[in-house]
């Protein structure tokens, strides 16, 4: 086992915190921190998962599409952060209003790998049913 770099693991996780308050607060978020190639894969079985190659397919295909569906931007509320090697780890809850009036929640769980100031793969956990439920419910305005 090699030495770990503590300063370099709190650096990548302070920076995500930062992305993830400046979300939070309406801001900014984390979809910033993305290099053009990154890939972003969505686990499990919804309309959406799959592999991502880039930053503007995944921002393309989910992000835009899903925001389209709300009424009232998504909010997340970061449980904890974990920083080991290259990866950050954020587990944290997120809620919306959709554009039929009904609530969006859900608890993910992004693993984040860093290379210098950028997220450049991310593996996403979250509870598909509600996804699901929320994006073939709501069509995008």
């Amino acid at each position: 086992m090699g030495d770990r770099d503590l300063a370099a693991e709190q650096a990548n996780k302070d920076r995500v915190r930062a992305a993830f308050d400046e979300w939070a607060a309406g801001t900014g978020g984390p979809f910033a921190l993305l290099a053009d190639d990154a890939t972003w894969t969505i686990v499990g079985n919804s309309p959406v998962s799959r592999t991502y190659g880039s930053r503007q397919e995944f921002l393309d295909v989910v992000i835009d599409p899903f925001n389209a569906r709300l009424q009232v931007p998504l909010r997340p509320a970061v449980r904890s952060l974990y920083a080991d090697g290259d990866w950050v780890i954020a587990l944290f809850d997120a809620s919306a209003t959709a554009r039929d009036g009904e609530p969006y929640e859900n608890t993910y769980t992004w693993y984040m790998r860093m290379a210098g100031a950028e997220i450049v793969e991310v593996i996403a956990f979250f509870d598909t049913v509600e996804f699901s439920d929320f994006w073939t419910r709501v069509s995008p305005a």
